[in-house]
């Protein structure tokens, strides 16, 4: 049963400081991020834990772990940092898009969407303060959940209640090898697949499709761009899996695209953001940007083609 003085003279500062240590798991760490020094921070925590008669941290030589009680209290603080920080956009929101805006993005749709996406943006929104963070989609989707992000292109997930979503990218994923290889059958029992991140989503794609074709490629070449990756699949080096029209956009060197009628060959990336959450001009018209981006990918599979070599399309 909560003590009788619960919320006579809570504090939202309280809140807000006992939030920020959950979340950095550390008073200096919490210090930092609210610019204020440790001993305030240690004493807003004590006079909550009075306030409310109970213990909110167990402090211990690694950190500050939450009680069961803190971890009641936890979503409460979160949301009353939302309704302030909602309450703000708001108010000094006139329609203009400014200020700044903190969107996540996969690894992979990172490499090949930002920076065209980034710079139409801000060609037409150059007062944006765009902050992008990559990770992987379970990790963006607990960020967006904790509102450290306003937004994260991540792969389909399935639903959830706190969040809304729209797909940005509907894309057909396909298979790249050197030009001599005629048939994705044609490849060595076991080939090497070339990918941009250990674990991405398309390399788990890519080896499922090759399963399905009797190749198990347990071999992995993890580069660090796309160029590269395209360099060493058309000097033979392994297979990948990319976006058709990614690969059109990309390719300058003679490769062969493999189309292949399978279930892992399409990949869609949704836009993520809490259900509760302010949608400010900044947010609102980098999804519209977004949406006019990927419509122009649809329409230029064809313009896409590289001038120089041509390639070879299955």
């Amino acid at each position: 049963m909560l003590p009788e003085t619960w919320g006579r003279n809570l504090d939202v500062k309280d809140l807000k400081t006992f939030e920020a240590v959950a979340r950095c798991q550390g008073i200096n760490r919490a210090a930092t991020e609210l610019n204020t020094v440790q001993s305030n921070v240690t004493a807003r925590v004590r006079l909550l834990e009075a306030e409310l008669g109970v213990q909110l941290f167990e402090r211990r030589p690694s950190g500050m772990k939450l009680t069961v009680a803190g971890e009641r209290l936890l979503p409460y603080a979160f949301q009353v940092r939302a309704a302030i920080s909602n309450a703000k956009r708001a108010i000094t929101d006139v329609g203009v898009p400014t200020g700044q805006l903190l969107i996540g993005m996969r690894k992979s749709t990172s490499a090949m969407h930002l920076t065209n996406l980034l710079s139409s943006y801000l060609a037409r929104y150059p007062q944006v303060d765009v902050r992008v963070r990559t990770e992987y989609s379970l990790t963006l989707t607990d960020m967006v959940l904790e509102r450290q992000l306003d937004g994260a292109f991540v792969c389909n997930l399935g639903e959830h209640r706190d969040l809304v979503s729209e797909t940005v990218f509907d894309e057909e994923l396909v298979i790249i090898t050197a030009p001599h290889i005629a048939d994705i059958k044609e490849l060595a029992s076991d080939a090497r697949m070339i990918v941009l991140g250990q674990g991405s989503l398309y390399q788990r794609r890519l080896e499922a499709v090759l399963a399905r074709q009797g190749i198990i490629a347990r071999r992995v070449m993890e580069l660090g761009t796309l160029e590269n990756i395209m360099g060493c699949v058309s000097a033979g080096l392994g297979v990948t899996m990319l976006p058709l029209g990614i690969v059109k956009a990309l390719s300058e060197k003679y490769v062969r695209v493999h189309r292949v009628s399978d279930e892992d060959c399409n990949v869609q990336t949704i836009f993520i953001r809490r259900r509760d959450g302010y949608a400010c001009s900044a947010l609102s018209t980098f999804l519209t940007v977004a949406g006019a981006y990927s419509r122009s990918l649809k329409r230029s599979d064809t313009a896409f083609l590289p001038r120089q070599k041509p390639m070879c399309v299955d």
